[in-house]
């Protein structure tokens, strides 16, 4: 169900109190290059252990918790009765995994300049240690890339700098939790894939390539009605001579995933935030379907765009997958692309109703090309109100409302959508190392 929030007069809650300082963060989702001696902000809850002076078999009790609970918390039962309010076992989980998504950012190589552009700026076996996450548990097992399929000009293919026409870019990573400690509190092996939201500049034509087009041809069971967005398919789909598709090394992974550790619980956990997210729906989807057995999958979305129609989203919902996806209220890019179906509009063979378009233009609409449909369950939050988010011009709030940080300050602070904000809530901080050690292992 879904709550509209408008401005709300934070809650005054007593939380406990935190430690840490707010770090400079780097703005994502920009191709502009980025100082790479900044350090970037470690996520921490507001609700965390360390933080209420727990002490260490309290911390136990927690983690206890957390490996009973691990597949409600995973979408078991589409997180019925932890959203609102939100369930702080919960938060915390999404948090972590937020930290995922926001290394991606952290190991992207943003300097155009160098001849290593649009790659990772760190091998494959120090990157999360790189990025503060040396003590998650977790291992990368596997790089990811994906493939521009969108056809340009020969004369403008040559025409620009190489930077601005980069066809294959690095996007994210798959990561294995191989610890037993971690292992044993989180109930299960978790394999994470984390992707990045837009960066490239073809990554942003891409984009706007917002028509919907036929899935059946390249992912999931054959059905003519289920179609997903043009640029999105083509970023997952596409290959070149010597660099495989994004959904060819997602298949390759998790089948060697699988053949490795297919006799323990397991579970997928995708997670990204913008582009990333459409690419994770996608993702999920492709895997449900392509494997028997497939453990379980879920999807954390941030500040995802709309991915298909409604018969992608019937499908979803067979498959299996389960999509949590975040929204903040007032980020435009989750409204986006094309026009989405009333909610009473259920009744299939009945008129499509677009939602809020005037009649007039609802008779010009080709609707198996424009009208898309939301998916998964949905945590909506609002950063109107928010004492920690800058009122700047028109620009800087479009860009600030769907910044990763936002979202992860508002997860931080969020309540319930009678009570969106705690007062006490303090801006994003950063976990020490110390504190890190004792959480992880």
């Amino acid at each position: 169900m879904r709550h509209a929030i408008g401005v709300f007069k934070p809650c005054k809650l007593h939380v406990s109190k935190q430690v840490g300082v707010l770090t400079l963060t780097q703005s994502y989702g920009s191709a502009k290059p980025k100082s790479h001696g900044k350090r970037i902000t470690r996520i921490k809850s507001s609700w965390n252990p360390l933080g209420t002076g727990l002490d260490r078999s309290q911390v136990a009790a927690w983690r206890t918790e957390l490996g009973d609970r691990w597949a409600e918390y995973q979408g078991r039962n589409n997180w019925e009765g932890l959203l609102d309010p939100l369930d702080d076992g919960l938060r915390e989980e999404i948090l972590r995994f937020g930290e995922f998504v926001d290394a991606t950012y952290q190991s992207f190589e943003f300097d155009a300049a160098s001849p290593d552009y649009a790659s990772c700026r760190f091998s494959r076996f120090s990157m999360l240690a790189q990025c503060g996450l040396g003590g998650s548990g977790y291992r990368v097992t596997r790089n990811l890339r994906a493939t521009c399929g969108v056809q340009l000009p020969r004369w403008l293919d040559q025409a620009g700098p190489n930077w601005a026409f980069t066809r294959s870019s690095w996007i994210g990573y798959v990561a294995v939790c191989n610890d037993k400690e971690e292992i044993a509190r989180l109930g299960r092996r978790d394999v994470v894939i984390a992707l990045r939201g837009t960066i490239t500049c073809l990554e942003w034509l891409e984009n706007f390539r917002a028509t919907l087009t036929c899935l059946h041809d390249h992912v999931g069971p054959e059905d003519d009605d289920a179609m997903v967005e043009s640029g999105f398919l083509s970023l997952y789909t596409s290959r070149t001579a010597t660099c495989p598709s994004l959904q060819d090394m997602v298949r390759e992974e998790i089948a060697r995933v699988m053949r490795s550790y297919g006799d323990e619980p397991l579970s997928v956990t995708i997670v990204g935030h913008s582009l990333g997210a459409a690419l994770a729906t996608l993702a999920a989807y492709d895997i449900t379907t392509t494997f028997d057995r497939a453990p379980m999958v879920t999807v954390i979305s941030f500040a995802g765009p709309r991915v298909g129609n409604r018969s992608f989203r019937s499908q979803l919902e067979k498959s299996g997958a389960k999509i949590l996806r975040i929204v903040n209220s007032d980020d435009v890019v989750t409204k986006v692309p094309g026009f989405v179906i009333d909610n009473n509009d259920v009744a299939e063979g009945e008129a499509v109703q677009v939602a809020g378009l005037p009649g007039w233009l609802r008779e010009r609409v080709d609707y198996k090309q424009w009208v898309y449909a939301d998916v998964g369950r949905e945590l909506r939050l609002s950063s109107r109100g928010s004492p920690h988010l800058s009122n700047g011009n028109i620009a800087t709030n479009i860009a600030t409302c769907h910044d990763l940080r936002t979202y992860l300050q508002l997860i931080n602070s969020f309540v319930s959508s009678t009570c969106p904000l705690k007062a006490t809530a303090k801006s994003v901080l950063g976990r020490t190392q110390q504190e890190n050690q004792l959480l992880f292992r």
